[in-house]
């Protein structure tokens, strides 16, 4: 009776701390944006066109902060007075996205990794501020490889025009 007492306290541990060290799908999905960590570089296309996106040259710089528990992502461009800053953590089972956009509200969106793992796509979940000019509204990560990812962002114009504009981005450091 004892040796059964011992074996179902041995399983009852591993099992525990299986339960323990097994990952959230949004914990997953973190650790897959964590490895853009870097610098990149791409140009931009966007539909509608905008001639004073389209075609630019753009940087964009991630880096996990705050001990590993944020991602910081920040874009500028060639001759663009804006630098928008995005930060990306674990809220509990879900995974945030919260824009600091340079129209002057911080929309935030929820994210889900696509069943291939490639992908992460950002929901709109809500905004604080203005939306007087326009907001953020829906954004893709997509890995191609170590040195190759796509960023799609949507913005939605005064009026709920969407703009969208299609990154290709190679690391260069």
């Amino acid at each position: 009776m004892k040796s059964l007492s011992r074996m179902l306290s041995v399983v009852v541990l591993l099992s525990l701390s299986v339960v323990a060290f097994a990952q959230s799908d949004a914990q997953k999905s973190f650790d897959k944006l964590k490895t853009l960590a870097g610098s990149w570089e791409g140009h931009v296309t966007t539909v509608p066109q905008h001639a004073d996106m389209e075609g630019k040259l753009m940087q964009v710089s991630l880096r996990a902060t705050s001990m590993g528990n944020a991602l910081m992502h920040e874009m500028t461009g060639a001759g663009r007075p804006d630098d928008p800053i995005t930060m990306l953590y674990l809220d509990g089972d879900r995974l945030l996205l919260t824009h600091y956009c340079d129209a002057g509200n911080r929309p935030r969106m929820v994210g889900k990794e696509s069943p291939d793992g490639k992908t992460v796509e950002f929901d709109f979940l809500d905004v604080a501020g203005s939306t007087q000019y326009g907001h953020m509204h829906h954004a893709v990560f997509t890995v191609i490889d170590a040195n190759h990812h796509t960023e799609d962002w949507t913005y939605m114009e005064p009026g709920d025009k969407p703009v969208q504009a299609h990154f290709d981005l190679r690391r260069t450091k």
